[in-house]
């Protein structure tokens, strides 16, 4: 697929060469710390050098005093309190943060998570009747509760106090709840905005500890959950995230709890792991479960403290999935062969398909594994208690929940944001829905944006690349949404040696420029088809440098996303 490179346009001219002789580093690094907002030394040091004590006053937060006391008092009063999360990553590591950190207080400490299936996303009533049969008087909610304004209600008419621990987006009506904690209230004055779920339970934690006098340090044993849980939830990896997130990877590194340390043996992680460790290998098996049987196997592995426990549970995830993994391959297929076999889906602006057995686990994900192919907005339906019911996914630059709110007449409920989206409808009108959302679509979208792009930090000659500026570059991590790995481009490259097609997917070469000696590996993920193409000109090319091992042996080599004819 043909992609469109998109240079940062540098506005920075003035500022660079002073700031770089201050900070003692090449103008070109200098710009990328421009391009992030960092523009003085003080900036600089809190970036490269993230501190948790960094991290803001959990009592900044609104409702926090509120939340905080009456934690405190259930706590002392040996109440029963119900942990209450999503079933997603940063709903099941949020339960195992407040479950596993408060159970050395209290033994009166109980979870829920939600099925999928007969619950749906969120608190559910089944959920509420469940607290009140069990003599529940105090339900944390976690990654969840922003907009479950009945849900509180029933949890009210019960006696159950309620505290809700959410970053989503309130809507236009608060729950009636003891205390919420969301940091995206529009009257809350907390500094950062872009915590996790997870992240809000860890603000409520420290809160509970500096209350009560107990050492942080209890609290940043929990830290690999947390850095878990940014990683896979996609928040943006800046400010408290960033120290979150750096320290998380720390604890993940060299002492992650039980569960995630068998999780990283089952997965077959070698060497030292970073976000993209997190979100292609560990994140993807803690929600399996989630999505194919119920997440609580996922809290029960990330909470238990047995070796034989946590042997057998991560077993159990990493053959969740395998089987979500079959069932996604499977599906896609099908979903492309059913665009490949007309010409009116090719044509399109929109995919809109709907198949009754699809596995409604997986329908996300095939709806993403389309637009790698077809890129453009992707809505993938399946049967579901006599409806259909759906998962919507976007392309960058079009909001696909406004165009689903245009087509509003033909749905029971739909909701999301700009990137993605659920729906529900009736079987009967999902020829209609398909029809109408393609017009909607084909009316508004811009013909550019329908071509994949890849923003490039930097344009610069392959003599940059050296182990100097990459041990600055790696300094810049972790890397993630507001702050991704650098993109590179250098203009007309040439082959030293014919390149080499690996597993018939991928290209490894060897490439210099004129006037220069060196030559420098590079891989390029699946491009093989670009062979030809390159093999006797040159060309310019899109990376990331990378630092490969062989054998022991340590290198740089360059990581090519795309390639183009100079």
């Amino acid at each position: 697929m043909e992609k469109r490179w998109v240079l940062n346009e540098s506005n920075h001219q003035e500022k660079k060469e002073d700031f770089s002789n201050e900070l003692n580093i090449s103008p070109d690094l200098t710009e990328l710390l421009l391009q992030r907002g960092i523009a003085t030394f003080e900036d600089a040091k809190t970036f490269f050098r993230p501190s948790l004590n960094h991290l803001h006053d959990p009592f900044l937060m609104k409702n926090m005093d509120i939340a905080v006391n009456r934690l405190c008092d259930a706590i002392f009063s040996q109440e029963k309190i119900l942990i209450y999360g999503d079933y997603d990553v940063d709903g099941t590591t949020s339960v195992s943060l407040v479950h596993g950190f408060l159970n050395k207080f209290s033994d009166q400490l109980t979870y829920y998570i939600p099925d999928r299936y007969t619950e749906g996303y969120g608190i559910s009533s089944q959920g509420i009747e469940h607290a009140h049969e069990e003599g529940i008087k105090l339900i944390i909610s976690l990654d969840c509760g922003i907009r479950a304004v009945d849900k509180a209600a029933l949890a009210k008419s019960y006696d159950i106090d309620l505290i809700i621990c959410d970053h989503h987006l309130p809507g236009d009506s608060l729950p009636d709840a003891l205390a919420i904690l969301d940091p995206k209230q529009v009257d809350d004055e907390y500094p950062y905005k872009e915590l996790s779920g997870c992240g809000v339970g860890f603000k409520l934690l420290q809160g509970f500890c500096m209350q009560n006098s107990i050492d942080l340090e209890e609290l940043f044993q929990f830290l690999d959950l947390v850095a878990v849980s940014i990683a896979s939830d996609i928040v943006p990896i800046t400010g408290e995230n960033r120290a979150l997130a750096f320290y998380g990877l720390k604890k993940l590194n060299h002492s992650p709890c039980p569960g995630l340390k068998a999780l990283i043996e089952v997965s077959g992680l070698k060497g030292e792991l970073d976000i993209s460790s997190i979100v292609f290998y560990i994140g993807p098996r803690i929600n399996a479960t989630g999505r194919l049987t119920h997440a609580h196997d996922s809290v029960r592995l990330l909470t238990a403290k047995d070796d034989s426990e946590t042997e057998v549970f991560a077993e159990v995830l990493n053959v969740r999935n395998r089987e979500r993994k079959e069932f996604d391959k499977s599906i896609t297929e099908e979903a492309l062969e059913m665009v490949a076999a007309s010409e009116q889906l090719k044509a399109a602006r929109s995919t809109v398909l709907f198949k009754n057995d699809w596995h409604k686990g997986v329908i996300g994900i095939v709806a993403s594994r389309c637009i790698e192919k077809y890129y453009r907005p992707t809505i993938i339906l399946t049967e579901s208690a006599q409806k259909a019911t759906g998962s919507a996914r976007s392309i960058e630059g079009f909001d696909i929940h406004a165009a689903i709110t245009e087509c509003s007449d033909l749905l029971e409920q739909f909701g999301g944001h700009t990137h993605a989206a659920g729906l529900t409808l009736s079987i009967d009108n999902v020829p209609a829905f398909q029809q109408k959302f393609e017009e909607v679509v084909a009316s508004r979208i811009a013909s550019d944006i329908l071509t994949p792009k890849i923003d490039v930090d930097l344009e610069v000659d392959l003599n940059f690349i050296n182990y100097k500026n990459y041990s600055i570059l790696k300094q810049m991590s972790p890397f993630g949404p507001h702050n991704q790995k650098p993109v590179f481009v250098t203009r007309g490259v040439k082959l030293k040696y014919p390149p080499k097609v690996v597993k018939d997917e991928h290209l490894k070469l060897s490439l210099y420029q004129d006037g220069e000696e060196f030559v420098y590996d590079a891989i390029g993920f699946g491009l093989a088809e670009r062979a030809d193409m390159i093999s006797n000109q040159s060309f310019d090319i899109a990376y990331q440098i990378e630092e490969n091992e062989f054998r022991g042996n340590k290198s740089l080599q360059l990581n090519i996303k795309d390639v183009k004819i100079a």
